[in-house]
């Protein structure tokens, strides 16, 4: 490797880390946004909320990547992500300085989105040029190897916003961090945000683009010829179906469906959950570039298509060891002490809604939310008509009440009484309200974890090369970046609330998992069968 080679691969490479430790840091404070951008709703609500604000940046990545795919593959890569990574940057600082729901009122949370969705929009069109441009860098036979170091980044941002999270919130204290202190880490961006603007200003325009434009190949509608063709836009849909939506799922379970997991699920403390996802981490991200300097021996395709394999296979029993070894008292209640919702299946709503628009009054609902917010399995008896809802736990029964019609006190008052009494009885029936810190096995959680960051470098280190190989230069940047960001945006970035939504209907903690597993099942088969192995692929050609 050149030291010319050597410099483009680490300022790719840095620049990505700060712009995915931007976007992470909202993901990571989760819960703490949701008490001062959402607090005119319940918690439950408002964390419901904050995990899609959370969502909405993934949700626009896709018109990032046709934006900035289009200007990359017209004006060039090294120009296109200096734009992404000031938008970035100067969005995490106002996240930083914004005010919150008590100050400011609904323009609170309606101003954070817009900065979630300038986010994705910034994010959509940076991973398409960094990747393009490393890979346009490197030699044919080291491509995995070269393109593996811009795959390592995803992971150091989320760790390097953990560290910092850990190392501020421990300095404060928690009432601090909890009040103010969340917001160190945005601001800190803003120093992260001249470093990577410094170093990338440096760099030089990639030897395949200039090439392409001297030699004026240069697609004149990246747009029309990427996706308005159909022999290339049926490659684009393979590369969605078939790479990135399986490779999407395992990464978001493998990292952040581990951590909401660990805190909310299973009760653990903030710090203690990021201390054991950091060290997985830590472990765990070496194997990136192992895998993709693997992917230039044995091919990208099997390497990906095993990690979606093994996921599929091994997401039920891992997260089951992880409750046994982080929370055995949570998991001996659920066998010990079951519990049934007895309900007109007609008034149970789906728990998690998008939009906000149900109250979530029903006397089924509001047994639902209790439990779901409590970690208590139950099952679901349906009911006739009419019947107002009732749960029972062991042999306790306890009568809901329909919440329509009454005013706001009184439907306080009246779910303050029914869940007080319910948490008595889930208590005395062996549910834990957290963890216990003395009973938790350390080491075999972060074991279990390390395996779920290892799946994550199967199906992500070999990736970057494997796209950037699927498509010619003249239009690789856009036709890369929309199935990668639809696969890591909508596929991915959505999973957290799409999973709860499915725990919170169904009853059982583990269910949401079937999310990711159908889907890493579903790109495990059409890519098989219908995906070509690229790594002896020209990409001058």
């Amino acid at each position: 490797m050149t030291a010319e080679e050597k410099r483009v691969i680490f300022a790719s490479s840095l620049g990505t880390v700060f712009e995915w430790y931007d976007f992470y840091l909202y993901g990571s404070l989760a819960a703490i946004i949701a008490a001062h951008f959402f607090s005119g709703v319940n918690p439950t609500a408002g964390f419901i909320f904050a995990l899609l604000a959370f969502a909405a940046g993934f949700a626009v990545r896709p018109f990032g990547a046709l934006v900035f795919g289009r200007l990359g593959d017209m004006v060039g890569r090294k120009y296109t992500f200096l734009i992404t990574i000031l938008i970035m940057g100067l969005s995490t600082f106002l996240v930083g300085v914004l005010p919150s729901y008590g100050s400011i009122g609904l323009a609170a949370p309606i101003i954070l989105i817009v900065l979630r969705l300038l986010q994705g929009l910034a994010l959509g069109g940076e991973y398409g040029g960094a990747a393009t441009y490393v890979a346009e860098h490197a030699p044919q036979n080291r491509r995995g190897f070269y393109t593996s170091w811009i795959q390592t980044t995803a992971t150091m941002g989320l760790f390097l916003s953990l560290l910092l999270i850990l190392g501020i919130r421990s300095a404060l204290g928690e009432q601090a961090f909890l009040d103010w202190g969340w917001r160190v880490p945005f601001l800190i961006s803003s120093i992260l945000l001249a470093i990577s603007v410094w170093i990338r200003m440096r760099l030089h325009e990639s030897p395949a683009f200039i090439k392409m434009k001297e030699e004026g190949k240069q697609s004149k509608a990246p747009l029309k010829d990427s996706f308005g063709k159909w022999s290339n836009l049926k490659i684009v849909l393979l590369a969605l179906l078939g790479l990135t939506a399986g490779q999407a799922v395992v990464w978001y379970t493998g990292q952040f469906y581990a951590l909401f997991f660990l805190t909310k699920t299973l009760g653990l403390t903030a710090n203690t959950a990021n201390i054991m996802i950091a060290l997985a981490l830590l472990i765990g991200t070496p194997f990136f570039v192992i895998f993709g300097a693997l992917s230039d021996r044995i091919g990208r395709k099997p390497i990906i298509m095993a990690g979606c394999l093994i996921a599929a296979l091994t997401y039920f029993p891992v997260f089951k060891g992880i409750t046994h070894f982080a929370n055995p008292t949570l998991e001996a209640a659920q066998a010990s002490a079951p519990v049934t919702i007895i309900a007109d299946p007609n008034t149970c709503s789906f728990q998690f809604n998008p939009v906000g628009t149900s109250s979530f009054t029903s006397s089924c609902d509001i047994l639902k939310a209790f439990m779901a917010g409590n970690s208590v399995n139950y099952a679901n008896q349906a009911a006739p008509a009419g019947t107002v809802a009732t749960a029972k736990i062991g042999n306790d029964v306890f009568t809901s009440f329909e919440g329509k019609g009454l005013s706001k006190a009184e439907f306080t008052a009246k779910s303050a009484e029914l869940k007080k009494s319910m948490t008595e009885a889930i208590r005395s029936h062996g549910y834990p309200a957290k963890a216990d810190p003395s009973q938790i096995n350390y080491v075999m959680v972060v074991i279990l974890l390390t395996f779920l960051v290892i799946l994550v470098t199967m199906v992500y280190g070999p990736i970057a090369a494997m796209l950037v190989e699927l498509f010619p230069t003249r239009i690789r940047y856009t036709s890369m970046s929309l199935p990668y960001h639809i696969g890591n945006g909508w596929f991915g970035g959505f999973l957290p609330p799409v999973a709860f939504a499915i725990v919170a209907a169904t009853g059982n903690i583990y269910d949401g998992l079937w999310y990711p597993i159908i889907v890493a099942a579903m790109s495990l088969v059409i890519g098989t069968l219908f995906i070509k192995e690229t790594k002896d692929t020209d990409i001058n050609a």
